[in-house]
């Protein structure tokens, strides 16, 4: 009897899943570092892509984008939404793929949430229990 195991059960996917991802990212990088993308909106902004995101077909790539500063976030996914079509191509093209992944853009907000956890941690309440206590010292 085969024994069946889900690697998608894995954080972030498959072995094969953040293999494909993380080539789909330097593409995409890439294409945006070298202003290969002629969108008036995507002008004068630096964009990082933290993490790409396949599918378990492979077929669909979710790229988290942040422009620097984190500044005019919603310009710059649609402009990306805009040239999608050119930007799967592009990907086509530069990996190989039996498909060329369907490609959606989602603002990365791993840097707002540490920037959250960040300022909790400067909070009185928090510094207070972190701070040694000068009872235990003494004894």
């Amino acid at each position: 009897m085969p024994r069946h195991h889900n690697k998608d059960t894995a954080a972030g996917g498959s072995q094969r899943q953040l293999r494909v991802g993380e080539t789909v990212r330097h593409a995409i990088a890439d294409i945006l570092s070298h202003g290969n993308v002629h969108d008036a909106d995507l002008e004068g902004h630096i964009i990082t892509v933290p993490e790409v995101r396949m599918s378990p077909d492979l077929k669909l790539a979710t790229i988290f984008v942040m422009p620097l500063g984190g500044r005019d976030t919603d310009i710059v996914i649609a402009a990306l939404e805009r040239n999608k079509k050119f930007l799967r191509g592009e990907i086509a093209r530069r990996v190989n793929l039996k498909f060329a992944p369907d490609v959606r853009f989602r603002v990365d907000e791993r840097f707002d949430e540490a920037e959250r956890i960040e300022k909790l941690l400067r909070t009185p309440a928090v510094q207070r229990d972190l701070a040694p206590d000068s009872q235990d010292s003494e004894e």
